[in-house]
């Protein structure tokens, strides 16, 4: 279905062109005076200028041609030279019934869809998942969701830690612990066992004791950045290591991604680019892009235009070792090796925005990548306590994600089970769900490049602009349609009815919507459009429930349209909330 703001314009750019005015004064807006009209026009103050009258003249004349416009309830000409715009209830209410009748509610899928891959995972093997890794899993769970929505094929990406300085150290501290093991033992030339030689819980203490072990002990880093090296260097059996490693951690990853409802198409890691990066690194020699600066191999990067310093990409250490440049364009390699992808979408702290423009700037250079394939960062923001300061424990430690979702799904049960209105374990099940939609929303709703207030009293508050709060307009909806079958009555062939109050007709205006703020939030791989359309959809239907006796309605064609009505608006909110990455519950 075409977005209902390009038919009025197009109404509006006809008038324009029938009165003798150019077509590009037709542009038409929301109002922002929605107490005057819907609509608006100012193309009449731009067009003055050109056609020397006066900017009141040219709307007037505009208007009258547009009097008996089926479209429009009124068009009326205001001084200076603006055009208000209010559309007639028939042909809204025309609009929101084919978007009834469509399975997408009116979104057309892209024209011509692309492969996507978008890379929004980044977590460090070895180490559990903390609140810093929230931001880029919901957000890339989104864009992705959004994509495959509009029918691009996304793929998502973890892309694993796996393959820095944080695998020697765990190498070096378990050599320490357990010297016979058969990994270390250089003549070793049997198959290594199949079982780890530790579990999960081990292996996230190991590593913070290596790391802090290296701040003080230079010759235990020295040990491990042997260590790094000789795994990158194809060492057996720390290669074997390496694999029992990726095994127990994305074990456990993939359990707590999926309590975020977070997942990827592809579990690959930085050492699955390793094999691609001595021809990279041979290739950039040879066509004369890389070159020796202070023992390191580098690409320059930097423009003309540029307005700062733009440091080379260092492609190799001084010792010959690897880093996320390396890696960064290794796997851009096998990305469009193996899939072609029209874009590569990176989720990432704003603050490594150097680091990707180094990496695109390098990967064009070179010829990693065509001109044709898009390269696009989304930088976010950091989440913040109430402090302004980076989200903590109360001890001031990082915490944990899965004691943060602990912790609201507590909150969420409480609040729940202070309702008293149900049995213990349909509390626990839904406070996950709710407090779920606390989470995401608490985030997607802030544009992703803003630090934001992580508020879990706000965030969980069923009232507000918040996650719970959608939620709970959503049950709202499903219980009115349970009561409405339960009474015997169906509304399978119903239609919705002219708007009979300002509420109904606002909310059928709200739902004509949709299809534009899906067109934003996929444009702009920007999750907080749909937050943003959504909160204002519901706030249309609460309005329009509480001035409205839905069940009580006497005129059962009359109520069947509400009900049409009611069955709509739920529809889009629950494409709008998976989106989202979250669901709703039965009951609240």
């Amino acid at each position: 279905m075409k977005e209902i703001l390009d038919l009025i314009r197009k109404e509006i750019t006809d008038a324009f062109v029938a009165c003798g005015y150019d077509e590009k004064y037709g542009r038409v807006s929301l109002s922002n005076r929605s107490d005057l009209c819907e609509y608006q026009c100012n193309g009449a103050m731009a067009a003055a200028k050109e056609y020397k009258k006066a900017p009141i003249a040219i709307a007037t004349e505009v208007s009258e041609k547009l009097q008996d416009n089926p479209m429009f309830e009124s068009v009326i000409a205001c001084p200076p030279g603006f055009l208000n715009l209010i559309l007639a209830p028939g042909y809204v209410t025309d609009y929101v019934n084919a978007m009834a009748e469509d399975d997408r509610k009116g979104v057309d899928k892209v024209a011509e869809p692309k492969t996507v891959i978008v890379d929004y995972g980044g977590p460090n093997v070895a180490k559990p998942l903390h609140v810093g890794h929230l931001r880029s899993a919901v957000i890339g769970e989104s864009v992705k969701r959004i994509g495959k929505f509009m029918g691009d094929n996304m793929i998502g990406d973890v892309h694993l830690g796996d393959w820095g300085l944080q695998m020697g150290l765990i190498i070096t501290e378990l050599r320490l612990r357990q010297p016979d093991l058969c990994y270390f033992d250089p003549d070793y030339t049997g198959e290594y066992p199949s079982e780890p030689p530790f579990t999960i819980s081990e292996l996230e203490e190991i590593y913070p004791t290596a790391s802090a072990k290296s701040k003080e002990d230079a010759a235990y880093k020295e040990e491990a950045m042997t260590a790094t090296f000789e795994l990158q260097q194809g060492n057996r059996g720390y290669q074997a290591l390496l694999k029992h490693i990726l095994d127990v951690s994305v074990s456990d990853l993939k359990k707590n991604y999926e309590n975020l409802n977070v997942s990827f198409e592809l579990w690959k890691g930085e050492s699955d680019a390793q094999p691609y990066i001595p021809d990279m690194v041979e290739k950039m020699k040879k066509d004369g892009y890389a070159y020796v600066s202070d023992g390191a191999l580098v690409v320059d990067v930097k423009e003309d235009t540029d307005t700062k310093e733009i440091p080379p990409c260092m492609i190799l250490k001084s010792d010959g070792a690897s880093l996320y440049d390396t890696t960064d364009l290794a796997t851009l390699i096998w990305r469009m090796e193996d899939y072609h992808p029209a874009s590569v979408i990176y989720l990432a702290d704003k603050r490594q925005e150097l680091h990707f423009v180094q990496v695109f700037r390098c990967a064009r250079k070179t010829g990693i990548v065509p001109d044709t394939t898009e390269l696009k960062f989304i930088g976010f923001g950091t989440m913040n306590g109430k402090d302004g300061k980076p989200f903590k424990t109360r001890e001031g430690g990082v915490m944990r994600l899965e004691t943060l979702v602990s912790e609201i799904n507590e909150k969420m049960y409480e609040k729940i089970m202070d309702n008293k209105t149900m049995e213990e374990d349909e509390a626990r099940k839904t406070a996950q769900i709710v407090a779920l939609s606390a989470i995401k929303y608490g985030d997607l709703s802030n544009q992703a490049s803003k630090d934001y207030i992580f508020d879990i009293d706000r965030f969980t508050s069923f009232e507000g602009n918040t996650g719970p709060y959608i939620l709970y307009t959503i049950v709202r909806m499903k219980s009115i349609l349970h009561k409405y079958e339960e009474s015997g009555k169906k509304v399978a062939d119903a239609k919705i009815l002219t708007a009979a109050s300002e509420s109904e007709k606002s909310l059928m205006l709200e739902l004509a919507k949709f299809n534009s703020a899906m067109r934003g939030a996929y444009e702009e791989n920007a999750p907080h459009r749909i937050c943003a359309y959504i909160y204002d959809l519901a706030n249309a239907f609460n309005h329009f429930y509480h001035e409205t006796k839905i069940m009580t309605e006497e005129d059962e064609k009359k109520q069947a349209g509400y009900i049409r009505l009611l069955e709509l608006t739920k529809e889009v909110l629950e494409i709008c909330i998976d989106l989202l990455g979250f669901s709703a519950p039965e009951r609240m």
